[in-house]
């Protein structure tokens, strides 16, 4: 696929600065497309930023719907991107698995999320012939002995938040008229419309995914940049340096 490059004016919005000598990628939700990860950060290696420091920031939902959850993980866990600082947030799909590991209960409305998928790709399989209660007790034990060591610990050690420069790296958003440091977990992996619909100046520009437009959302407070990958193929990485703002896509 052809890769697409756009310089974006911000015309009468504020403007936001990344950190000096920094460039930073800010790569959208990612939902088992490890084809379009492996292309992002090819796209990200030869994007020709001189500067000093680059930073890759992962806004979260790794897995879930697409077919290769297991294979997003394995690659970012290989370090694909020698000489970047890489940032790895939590999203809510990963919210779903680690409590599923926990609760067993959570599993119906997880797999309604896309979390069938995710086991398919560990290669836990969704038998019937059981009680649900059963069934999902059966699942959780499987998926338990099939996770491998480190993607435990690398969706143990995924952030809340980001800072770089002027801007704030959440996955679904924050609550308007909050604090940063008083934002809870509920709101920065699940808020919608009150964030979205929120002219509120937060302190910072938000980047953010959780919320599907057809291309990046640029507003005065906030970037969108999920693309819907698992379904449109267009992964997207914002990329953010000086004052600049320009979009990598698949």
């Amino acid at each position: 696929m052809p890769a697409v490059l756009k310089r974006l004016f911000s015309g009468a919005r504020r403007t936001f600065r990344a950190p000096p000598n920094s460039c930073i990628y800010a790569i959208g939700d990612i939902h088992g497309r490890a084809d379009l990860l492996s292309e992002v950060y090819r796209r990200i290696r030869t994007d020709g930023s001189k500067a000093e420091r680059r930073v890759v920031v992962h806004v979260g939902d790794y897995v879930d719907r697409g077919d290769q959850s297991r294979a997003v993980i394995d690659l970012i866990l290989s370090k694909p991107l020698a000489g970047f600082q890489c940032v790895h947030l939590l999203g809510n799909h990963e919210q779903f698995m680690m409590d599923f590991l926990h609760n067993a209960a959570v599993g119906p409305v997880w797999f309604m999320n896309g979390g069938d998928a995710t086991l398919a790709s560990y290669r836990v399989a969704l038998k019937g012939g059981d009680t649900r209660e059963a069934m999902m007790l059966r699942l959780q034990q499987d998926f338990r002995e099939k996770l491998p060591p480190e993607h435990r610990t690398f969706l143990n050690t995924l952030k809340l938040m980001h800072r770089e420069g002027d801007y704030l790296f959440v996955h679904a958003g924050i609550r308007p008229g909050a604090a940063l440091e008083a934002q809870v977990p509920e709101d920065v992996l699940w808020i919608r419309e009150e964030f979205l619909d929120s002219g509120t100046n937060h302190g910072a520009c938000v980047v953010h995914g959780h919320t599907i437009t057809d291309q990046p959302e640029f507003k005065k407070n906030r970037i969108g940049i999920d693309t819907g990958a698992f379904m449109s193929g267009r992964l997207t990485c914002l990329v953010l340096e000086g004052e600049d703002q320009r979009v990598l896509q698949t």
